[in-house]
């Protein structure tokens, strides 16, 4: 046998025992994950945006599984905390939130005023900026999640936060003033 063989032979050996070794360790070591916790993770918006004190939805999510409130999602509003409370078989609670529940935003970058600083794309958790250095920068709305991480970074302050405009897929009426009053006043009732 020629010596080459002999090592070709050797190294493959030991691949075969190494991945023997790791797939017996995977299977005998393996970390069963939250199922709870994904669930409830499944209902967030997605956001990464931090305003619930954690720095993601997962994070928020396993802290939810852990026991922690369920109403500190200004993204997610009313629905998620209902869904959350549905899911979790909990009562629900009006938001924890200093300015309360915000309607969908989306950032909107005044390209003329943009120095191409790169800052907002590296602070954006969703890639919703794209843009090169030194050139303008712009936003993709329909993957901007309006977390607002990207105004604080902003040097030249060229960013604004803008309602999402209403479309035929998601307009409603809005509710009379006597009607809203209403279900304010039972919401504080309720709490």
């Amino acid at each position: 046998m020629s010596l080459v063989l002999v090592a070709v032979l050797a190294i493959a050996t030991l691949c075969v025992v190494c991945g023997a070794i790791l797939g017996f360790a995977a299977v005998r070591f393996r970390v069963q994950g939250n199922p709870i916790a994904e669930q409830i993770n499944s209902l967030l918006p997605q956001t990464q945006c931090g305003q619930c004190g954690y720095p993601g939805c997962k994070p928020y999510a396993e802290a939810i599984a852990g026991g922690d409130k369920i109403n500190k999602c200004p993204p997610g509003g009313a629905a998620t905390i209902s869904a959350l409370a549905q899911l979790l078989d909990v009562a629900a609670e009006p938001l924890d939130a200093a300015e309360g529940e915000k309607p969908p935003m989306v950032a909107y970058i005044r390209e003329a005023e943009c120095i191409g600083c790169t800052k907002c794309i590296q602070a954006c958790p969703v890639d919703a900026i794209v843009g090169a250095a030194k050139h303008m920068h712009t936003v993709i709305s329909s993957e901007c999640t309006g977390c607002d991480l990207c105004i604080e970074p902003c040097p030249v302050d060229c960013i604004d936060m803008l309602p999402v405009p209403s479309s035929l897929s998601d307009w409603h009426w809005q509710p009379p003033l006597a009607a809203a009053q209403l279900i304010a006043s039972d919401r504080e009732q309720a709490a």
